[in-house]
């Protein structure tokens, strides 16, 4: 069996990213107003985080002996710790910070097992974000570098941010955190930032990102993203994950080259109208044959979903769902398995109190097909021959 079929436990860590403005998008969930310390000679500073936790279960995982292609063995189901981050911030001011740190299990993506939680997935550790800004008066302009989120997708890494705890298929190929520098210039209604960093936290700075964000009015937003690999980064480079299992583990050439040496581009548009959000996205993902970092030939991923929010009034309870389909072309994993295809659904009806929540994640994905000429069977089960695959979690957490 392929290292790469037992890519939902590696490509966990992947999940830890998400883009800054997904943390500003309508969703499900209320996120309480920070509260301010004083940090004295550092002056003024917000404080805000959570935790929380959920149980899972799924279908078609096999078993130990026969865990099928992508069966998770005799795991049909658990219960972890989902994310614990507290996040220490400064934004006003020429030197401004922002320092977050904890355990994050990432956001999981429908279709595949949910992770443990981790500090280790980065390789500073529990440090999940950590950077300092600089602001200079009388400019519309600010430069930040340290440890800094992905410009790429809608969908955020810690899953509060999201209107179901279970992400898309958009999610899985986008870069997370890296360490780098980041520019953002704001005129009017428009926001266009810029970064250059090392994707895919390798320590090889070879990777860009740019996110332009366009308010038309209160109701309607779009955003066009970009992220790719300005050189080439080698098999022997290390990723997510190493600082817990190991260089070995988690070198690219296990991890999958073409997803950090591609080029990604994609874009969504935020519609709002009462109390219903809309969101649709499109992603293109696309890895070119090189043969160096063993990719034979080209291949690519699309995908398209629309995410909806819908709150009822003045209720503590909301739903949030999405709709999606992807497809990949040629030999290389970006989702499932090499050519796989198809489409999901998820459904999460949320309950909120102050700072207290708990919601419900159901959601199946259907493969329009179980094998093809890269391999005679990539679905669920035993044989690895079944289409569909269902999900479901009851997640409870408190936030500050």
């Amino acid at each position: 069996m392929s290292v790469l079929r037992s890519r939902p436990s590696i490509l966990a860590a992947l999940s830890l990213g998400g883009s800054m403005l997904a943390m500003h998008a309508a969703g499900a969930l209320n996120i309480p107003t920070a509260a301010t310390v004083d940090l004295g000679p550092l002056g003024s500073a917000q404080i805000s985080g959570g935790a929380t936790g959920y149980v899972w279960g799924v279908t078609g995982s096999g078993s130990a002996a026969n865990p099928g292609y992508n069966g998770f063995g005799d795991s049909p189901d658990g219960a972890d710790l989902a994310t614990a981050l507290v996040e220490l911030q400064k934004s006003t001011g020429v030197v401004q910070y922002t320092l977050m740190v904890g355990p994050n299990g990432g956001a999981t993506t429908l279709g595949t097992k949910p992770a443990p939680t981790t500090i280790s997935a980065y390789s500073l550790g529990p440090i999940y974000r950590a950077y300092i800004t600089i602001a200079p008066p009388n400019t519309n302009l600010s430069i930040s570098i340290g440890q800094i989120a992905s410009l790429e997708g809608w969908e955020s890494g810690i899953d509060w941010y999201n209107s179901n705890q279970l992400t898309t298929e958009l999610y899985y190929p986008q870069a997370g955190n890296g360490r780098g520098v980041e520019a953002a210039y704001t005129a009017g209604p428009l926001t266009a930032t810029a970064s250059f960093g090392d994707g895919f936290d390798t320590g090889v700075f070879n990777y860009a990102q740019a996110l332009v964000d366009y308010t038309i009015n209160a109701n309607n937003n779009v955003n066009v993203y970009y992220g790719g690999n300005l050189g080439r980064t080698g098999l022997n480079a290390h990723t997510y994950g190493s600082a817990a299992q190991g260089y070995t583990a988690t070198t690219v050439a296990y991890y999958g080259a073409n997803y950090i040496n591609a080029q990604i581009a994609g874009a969504w548009y935020s519609w709002t109208d009462g109390n219903l959000n809309l969101v649709p996205e499109v992603q293109y993902a696309f890895a070119k044959a090189d043969q160096k970092i063993g990719l034979t030939k080209s291949s690519s991923n699309f995908g398209a979903t629309v995410i909806a929010t819908y709150n009822f009034g003045t209720s503590p309870y909301s739903i949030g769902a999405f709709a999606e389909y992807f497809s990949s072309q040629g030999p290389d994993y970006w989702f499932i398995a090499p050519g796989a295809a198809g489409e999901g659904v998820s459904v999460s009806p949320t309950w909120q109190y102050k700072n207290l929540f708990a919601r419900a994640d159901a959601g199946v994905l259907y493969l329009n097909a179980v094998s093809n000429q890269y391999d005679s069977a990539f679905g669920y089960g035993e044989s690895g021959s079944n289409h569909f695959q269902v999900t479901g979690t009851l997640e409870a957490g408190l936030l500050f």
